[in-house]
């Protein structure tokens, strides 16, 4: 897994990280029961072709292998839901606030920030950049003017469908790590699919401060 840039991709590696470590304890018990049964009960030479004693019912084996799996969904589906409520949360006051537009086949990013507006538009052949700040609250709404794309900034260790008619937005809390991440449309979208690609650059904040100032009211 990438290293996360974001308050939220902590939580979504811990969850990550939780559920591998339950699915390879309870692939150990399996495993652990398959060689037990193989080696303890495989047919044996002295025995002929007689079945081993047949029990039709065991009521306690039953209640366990229906228990079981119900409480291992229901802790599954607990901390999932829990960490998808915070990662999915949005404040409604954010520090910036993004517009992303996907289309075929580039991005259009426009940034409001004390009430200044920066726009950034990029083509196949010029990835753009999205400059934001570190250590602040970003608010990401998402459009589309013609078909589904997917925003996707592997260092936040999330992703979200951008789609046309449909108003989807997130939120982040951007940590202390500067420097620039790779991001790209994750939704099969049409030839240049593959060159749909832009940049997220985290620079602090008077840097910031100094990138609104001079392109404000522009277009890059």
């Amino acid at each position: 897994m990438p290293e996360g840039v974001t308050k939220e991709a902590g939580i979504i590696q811990n969850l990550w990280n939780g559920a591998w470590i339950a699915s390879l304890a309870v692939g150990v018990v399996v495993w652990g029961l398959i060689l037990w049964a193989c080696a303890f009960h495989r047919k044996r030479k002295n025995t002929g072709d007689a079945l081993p004693p047949q029990v039709r019912y065991n009521l306690p084996i039953e209640i366990l292998y229906t228990t079981v799996p119900i409480v291992m969904i229901a802790v599954f589906f607990y901390f999932t839901a829990r960490d998808e409520n915070v990662v999915t949360a949005v404040s409604g006051h954010p520090d910036v606030k993004v517009k992303v537009e996907g289309f075929q086949w580039s991005w259009r990013f426009t940034s409001e920030y004390n009430g200044k507006t920066v726009s950034v538009v990029g083509t196949p052949a010029k990835k753009p950049v999205l400059v934001l700040p570190m250590d602040k609250k970003i608010e990401f709404d998402l459009e589309s003017p013609d078909v589904i794309h997917s925003f996707w900034v592997p260092a936040f260790l999330f992703k979200r469908d951008v789609i046309p008619g449909v108003h989807n937005r997130f939120e982040i809390q951007t940590l202390h790590k500067p420097g620039e991440f790779a991001g790209r449309c994750a939704e099969l979208c049409g030839v240049d699919h593959s060159r749909m690609l832009f940049t997220v650059k985290l620079v602090p904040q008077a840097e910031y401060d100094q990138y609104v100032t001079s392109q404000a009211g522009s277009a890059q």
